[in-house]
């Protein structure tokens, strides 16, 4: 079976491994671990070629390697050149289908790092006018990953994957919130009632609604902003554990400084190597804020398909677009079918959360083993929720419209107006005609005219939708 899209030629050039002899196709750049791990790990089935950010920063991660050891003369300048070129190429996403491995996988994400350094040290071993496979001229271990260990490559190459995932899921947040103040503005002037546990509550404005949706949002922006500064510290330069054994005293230093100029991004080695090379805390805390977000949308959703309840039969104060047919049985049923697969993207986010968290405190001694887990839980949580605000906001809020009539007839028939009456005729007074409005059925508006507690003027004003929606001085 040919793991990747490139056409076969049935040619195949060896290769061995601590575990014994394997036939490698020519036209791959991964060799024989990688082979091994697809063997092995046909887990979720979801692939490093699915996530270019991750493929991305492994790149930059061998990119840096190599430029510390060339400058502390351990690796040939020409071969640190070659490697140079070919992570260049593969952050330019040249090689994307050569990263096969799946995502969860046991040893700790061994087998991703050597994807990574078979297929850089191919490509590199092709510039230098090699075959692949020629190892003895760039090799995957000794070469692409010189003074590594996948305990502070793999983990370094998601940090800052991360970062820069999370920038893009901050972009949709923005444009999701933009969505919502806008129709804020739209609906300003149309009257709802507010409801508190479902029942009739106070007056207020859709806009108002809306504009409550973007401001809560708005407020995750920060909050994602913040927490992404703990992926600035990198472990490079730990190996193993975090003593650093197998690199030179100044690696480190230089291979984070390396680093930070090619990413652009304001790196700095950990404090205690040791304890970073263990500690998966700051998956942690970027996973609860993109939990606290899902929460914050799940709910919004939710509103929204009550809002929107009917057409006939429920609140029907406003309308989503309509998207698709709703029912293979039911004729003209139409349902709200974004929302619910948004809230459905924030259940798994909210459950990848759980795992994220079990899995980091699952570590053990000098290593947390389980940071496969916790990866893919992170990328499928950041793309899930990227697509799902996009789709939220292209096929949904854009096209919300307001029913304004309904929205006010339920206002003026609704028991709970008699709260904006209340500091005008008192609390006992109100309390009465709440209960003569449920035995009745009649409205409040008409029993204040009937019990002629007020003027009809004095009453119209009261109840304009701008003196319900907002403090305002009141005569006693």
């Amino acid at each position: 079976m040919n793991i990747t899209n490139a056409p076969l030629s049935g040619e195949t050039r060896h290769e061995h491994d601590l575990i014994g002899d394997m036939e490698v196709p020519v036209e791959y750049y991964f060799g024989v671990q990688t082979m091994r791990a697809v063997e092995n790990f046909k887990i979720s089935r979801v692939t490093l070629d699915m996530f270019p950010e991750f493929i991305k920063g492994l790149a930059e991660t061998k990119e840096g390697a190599a430029m510390a050891n060339r400058d502390l003369g351990i690796l040939d300048p020409a071969i640190a050149e070659a490697i140079i070129k070919a992570c260049e190429e593969v952050k330019a996403g040249k090689f994307d289908e050569h990263f096969v491995v799946d995502m969860v996988q046991g040893g700790a994400g061994t087998s991703t790092n050597m994807n990574a350094n078979e297929v850089i040290a191919n490509r590199a071993l092709e510039l230098m006018g090699h075959k692949k496979g020629e190892y003895k001229y760039c090799h995957p271990n000794n070469n692409v990953n010189l003074s590594q260990s996948t305990n502070d490559a793999y983990p370094t190459a998601i940090h800052l994957a991360m970062v820069r995932s999370i920038a893009k899921l901050v972009a949709s947040l923005k444009e999701l919130v933009a969505a919502f103040e806008a129709k804020g503005k739209e609906f300003a002037h149309v009257i709802k009632m507010g409801r508190t546990q479902l029942q009739d509550a106070v007056p207020m404005t859709v806009g108002q609604e809306f504009d409550s949706y973007a401001a809560t949002l708005k407020d995750e922006i920060a909050v994602l902003e913040e927490n992404v500064k703990y992926f600035y510290e990198i472990n490079m330069g730990a190996t193993a554990i975090g003593t650093g054994i197998c690199a030179e005293p100044n690696y480190a230093e230089l291979c984070t400084k390396h680093l930070a100029e090619i990413t652009g991004l304001p790196l700095f080695k950990a404090h205690n190597m040791i304890a970073v090379t263990n500690d998966t805390s700051a998956f942690v805390m970027n996973s609860s804020t993109q939990k606290r977000l899902a929460v914050k949308l799940s709910k919004i959703c939710n509103d929204l398909r009550l809002m929107a309840s009917g057409p006939r039969t429920g609140l029907h104060e406003i309308n989503l677009p309509a998207r698709q047919p709703g029912s293979s049985i039911m004729p003209g049923k139409v349902n709200p079918v974004i929302p619910e697969v948004v809230n459905q993207v924030c259940f798994r986010v909210i459950g990848n959360d759980l795992t994220i968290t079990a899995a980091a405190e699952a570590a053990q001694l000098e290593l947390n083993v389980m940071e496969p887990v916790i990866v893919h839980c992170m990328f499928e949580s950041i793309e899930m929720m990227i697509n799902a605000m996009n789709t939220l906001r292209e096929k949904c809020i854009v096209g919300i419209t307001a029913n304004e009539d309904v929205c006010r007839n339920m206002v003026y028939h609704s028991i709970g107006l008699v709260t904006a009456l209340n500091p005008y005729l008192g609390y006992e007074t109100s309390t009465m005609l709440a209960k003569e409005a449920l035995v009745s059925g009649k409205g409040i508006y008409d029993l204040v005219l009937e019990h002629k507690l007020m003027s009809k003027e004095e009453l119209d004003d009261i109840l304009k939708p701008e003196n319900m929606v907002r403090p305002r001085v009141f005569k006693k």
